[in-house]
């Protein structure tokens, strides 16, 4: 038809990420995913040519905001993507409903985006998991291996509360008890303060960990003389923290959506390509937003390659059903996704025929079909 010769409509996406300052290889490993799908994708998301701009927030809230709105206003895109930490997302949900902009939040986990303030945020559709998410599975995991009693000890800011907090809920709702909690400041170096106030009789202690402070807790817990085992959430042990930690590490045991180590074919060529690609194994953050891109692809596909409108597009998306590199991704009513949650054990081995033993999060146990409300329901 005239219609499919007509030259394919541009997609523009604002892309907020981290280029410099302390998260900014995380930031890389954000943009390096996305730009990974459009690369095997000739540059076309459902048929739609992409402009893609990224924007350095250097991990900051209040830029992230300014950054958001110069990509709204001056470069007119239809989306954008991004931001690392839950306060950022908490501070870039109001400027999408504000400008009627759709915002996916690929990484920022803040539970109320799509919980008790998910209504404030009609255009936001999240593609990553909420805080809690992968802590929940974890906590009743943790009854099941017998533990009674467990020390947190977990970054001091939003994301800190809301995973040590979904890991507590499902931990004592199962029996357990969390005896003791530790707060250290977003991104402290030096722990030795912390570790000698660990009270004695925890079975374990379950860290909460972003950014560098990933690879220097377990070094310093374990160099203390600390021998129990390490429970760690999400973050703490994700492939971005694994090739800064040493042996000491194995054996620690972490809960999240993704392992590089999950042993599917899908996963396996995905590691390989984009090894091959950046010269490193991919981290959540990569697969996150690799799958963001798959996500808007199969959306934009569904509108014939013509961008729907922000109403149309979250109506679209929210219904797909992605069969991701992580898994079989849906999405619940309040726009967040339902996926497996992966109980990975740090071990190292040899993977997917690389010759040298490395450090990889095995898949020991997998939660399926995991949404953010656990086994609670919405109401509860």
């Amino acid at each position: 038809t005239v219609a499919t010769l007509a030259r394919a409509e541009e997609l523009s996406i604002g892309f907020i990420a981290p280029m410099t300052g302390l998260f900014a290889q995380v930031g890389k490993d954000m943009v390096s995913g996305f730009q990974m799908y459009l690369d095997e994708h000739n540059n076309k998301l459902g048929g739609a040519d992409v402009k893609f701009i990224v924007e350095d927030d250097q991990a900051k809230p209040d830029l992230g905001v300014t950054k958001a709105k110069k990509l709204i206003l001056q470069d007119h895109v239809q989306m954008f993507v991004g931001g690392v930490l839950a306060s950022t997302g908490y501070a870039l949900a109001p400027v999408s409903t504000a400008e009627k902009t759709i915002y996916i939040p690929s990484i920022p986990a803040a539970d109320d985006l799509t919980q008790r303030e998910a209504g404030k945020y009609p255009y936001l559709i999240r593609t990553g998991w909420s805080s809690s998410q992968p802590h929940h599975a974890l906590g009743a995991w943790a009854c099941d291996q017998g533990y009674k009693k467990i020390v947190t000890v977990g970054a001091d800011y939003a994301f800190g509360y809301e995973a040590v907090g979904g890991f507590q809920k499902a931990f004592e709702d199962c029996g357990g008890k969390v005896i003791q909690k530790i707060w250290p400041p977003l991104g402290n170096k030096d722990f030795g303060p912390f570790i000698p106030t660990i009270k004695a009789d925890a079975d374990a202690v379950f860290s909460l960990m972003v950014g560098p402070m990933a690879a220097q807790f377990p070094k310093q817990l374990r160099a203390a003389g600390y021998q129990k085992p390490i429970l760690g959430g999400g973050t703490s042990y994700d492939e971005f923290a694994l090739p800064f930690m040493g042996d000491e590490v194995v054996g620690d045991v972490s809960a999240l959506q993704y392992s590089a180590a999950l042993d599917t074919p899908k996963n396996e060529a995905f590691v390989k390509a984009y090894r091959a690609k950046y010269g490193k194994v991919p981290s959540y953050f990569s697969e996150s937003n690799y799958t963001t891109a798959q996500m808007i692809d199969e959306t934009m596909k569904k509108s014939g390659g013509k961008w729907p409108g922000s109403e149309e597009f979250i109506k679209i998306m929210a219904g797909l059903k992605v069969d991701a590199v992580r898994g079989p991704v849906t999405f619940d009513d309040m726009r967040n996704p339902v996926q497996n949650i992966y109980i990975k054990k740090v071990e190292k081995k040899k993977m997917f025929g690389y010759d040298k033993p490395e450090l990889w999060n095995t898949v020991i146990k997998t939660y399926p079909n995991v949404s953010q409300f656990w086994t609670y329901g919405k109401e509860k």
